[in-house]
């Protein structure tokens, strides 16, 4: 075969915002009603604060016809195609083009001021949605349904088995849980049990983090009493930790046993960078091993029969959107086989419209299984995309593996 199979691992899709009232449960439409030109103007505000506001107005010109493919499925079609990707895991979207999921349901998934009822209502909104999105293009696509799982076990549960009957692939789970338990907690066992028996991978990704140390209060407006006040550097700040929370959740689940208890659950940490794993898993590993500076410590680690490197290597992928060759080149140290591209379609950070480019500069002279892993062979199988179905799509659009020669 003279041509690569490419699945991106992370690409965004949403609906224009007014257009989701359709997918709400009815009992919720009013309060969508009165809500949604918060929601904008909340939107309008963090692009501002984001300082991306006038880069997403640049990033638009001229590209409004493909950038509507974060909705529409022709456009979609046609983008993708274009950039040689043949299959897609599929996130909610947010600033870029304003069709974050109403109620506070979209990547952030925060616990402070916003209701729980709310919350899910916006995410079964955004989910049932995303099930139509898939079905018009089943074998290139896997969904990611947003589960609030913060609030209530059980409704979480309920959730990803509905996920699995209307054709997702996978879970987005919130990265910051404030003051509701955390992922070590014994009562998200039903839920890790949930995305393995049933083969949804659970899904970290980035974006969220304490804004409110950044910005001062409130990312929207001063806590009370609070005079507005630009904090300098905030930004900066955020860009610089950002990733950090991303990675968190993946630190309780393997110290709490989680992939102790469920060898076959599927985790992914997605536009992250992947660039932080080798120094992740030696501290990780360093502080699994028995040192001096652990002996007083007592036994804290014989729940767990492997090593974290190991738990990591054989339950883990990093979707690493746009990777740079650095990242390529430490592809040994971080895991040949737990590296999945991403494009980050429709994001001006990610590689479309220059994705030829961006491949080859990361991915030349690599040896060819290396480059078939990272680019689609390892979300192939950690999703289950149909290889054979994908095939003629391959032979159509795929990049040139002549493209990487040295």
């Amino acid at each position: 075969m003279s041509k690569y199979l490419v699945i991106s691992s992370d690409c965004h899709a949403g609906l224009p915002p007014e257009r989701y009232r359709d997918y709400v449960d009815p009992e919720y439409r009013e309060t969508f009603d009165l809500a949604l030109p918060v929601q904008m103007e909340m939107l309008s505000q963090a692009s501002e604060k984001f300082l991306v506001a006038d880069i997403n107005r640049e990033w638009r010109r001229g590209r409004e016809r493909q950038l509507a493919g974060a909705w529409d499925h022709a456009e979609r079609v046609e983008v993708l195609d274009g950039d040689g990707i043949a299959g897609e895991i599929i996130f909610p979207d947010g600033i870029t083009e304003s069709n974050t999921p109403p109620f506070g349901a979209g990547l952030s998934l925060p616990t402070e001021d916003v209701d729980p009822n709310l919350q899910w209502a916006g995410a079964r909104a955004h989910n049932r949605w995303m099930a139509e999105l898939c079905g018009l293009a089943p074998e290139r696509r896997a969904g990611v349904a947003i589960v609030p799982a913060l609030w209530d076990v059980d409704e979480a549960v309920r959730e990803v088995e509905w996920a699995r009957d209307n054709g997702l692939k996978g879970v987005l789970l919130p990265c910051m849980w404030g003051k509701l338990a955390p992922y070590h907690h014994p009562k998200y066992d039903p839920l890790w049990a949930a995305c393995q028996d049933l083969g949804l991978v659970a899904h970290f990704h980035s974006g969220p983090a304490p804004t409110e140390d950044y910005f001062g209060g409130s990312l929207f407006a001063p806590a009370d009493g609070e005079e507005q006040v630009e904090l300098p550097g905030a930004v900066g700040i955020y860009i610089s930790e950002v990733a950090w929370w991303n990675v968190r959740p993946l630190t309780f689940l393997i110290w709490g046993g989680v992939f102790e208890r469920f060898p076959k659950i599927k985790v992914a940490i997605t536009e992250g960078t992947s660039i932080w794993v080798p120094s992740y898993l030696e501290l990780l590993d360093q502080r699994y091993g028995v040192t001096p500076y652990s002996a007083k410590l007592g036994d804290f680690t014989s729940h767990l029969s492997m090593k974290p490197s190991e738990y990591f290597a054989r339950n883990v992928m990093v979707g690493a959107s746009c990777m740079p060759r650095r990242e390529a080149e430490l592809r040994n140290e971080i895991g040949v086989g737990n590296i999945m591209w991403g494009s980050d379609y429709p994001h001006p950070e990610g590689s479309w419209p220059q994705t030829r480019d961006q491949m080859v500069e990361t991915f030349h002279g690599l040896p060819e299984s290396d480059i078939a892993a990272m680019l689609g062979g390892n979300a192939a199988s950690f999703y289950g995309f149909d290889r054979e179905a994908l095939q003629p799509l391959v032979d159509r659009i795929g990049p040139d593996k002549s493209w990487f020669n040295a």
